[in-house]
């Protein structure tokens, strides 16, 4: 599976941004997609998750009501809207994918072993 994401940039607290990442390789449908976050000298992060196969979403209690994670199997996409955001929110934002459905939902960086590239995102206060 190969992961494409992009999206980040500079926003100031307060706005939104939203991020894409785009698979290939490996039939969509069967993939639990999620994104982490890596801030400057801190560790990689769980933020949020869905298993394309019944749709099934969590998030990381930190952007919950904030951010909305979403998958459009056509475009072999998935998506992170987020708002009001803030400058805890600056980070790197990594896509993240492993098989499976549903069941197959994890919440740790060790779980996923397809990564796309990156995409910074900064929140200016």
């Amino acid at each position: 599976v190969q992961l494409q994401a992009f999206g980040g940039g500079l926003v100031q607290a307060g706005g939104s941004l939203r991020l894409s990442c785009v698979a290939s390789g490996r039939t969509f449908s069967s993939l639990v997609m999620g994104w982490f976050r890596q801030a400057p000298g801190k560790g990689r992060e769980f933020v949020a998750v869905i298993a394309r196969s019944g749709g099934n979403t969590n998030y990381a209690d930190s952007v919950k009501g904030r951010f909305t994670i979403s998958g459009d199997n056509d475009k072999n996409t998935v998506y992170l809207q987020m708002n009001s955001l803030k400058p805890e929110d600056t980070a790197v934002y990594y896509c993240a994918a492993r098989a499976g459905g549903s069941y197959s939902v994890r919440y740790y960086v060790n779980d996923y072993p397809y990564w796309g590239q990156g995409t910074l995102v900064t929140v200016s206060s």
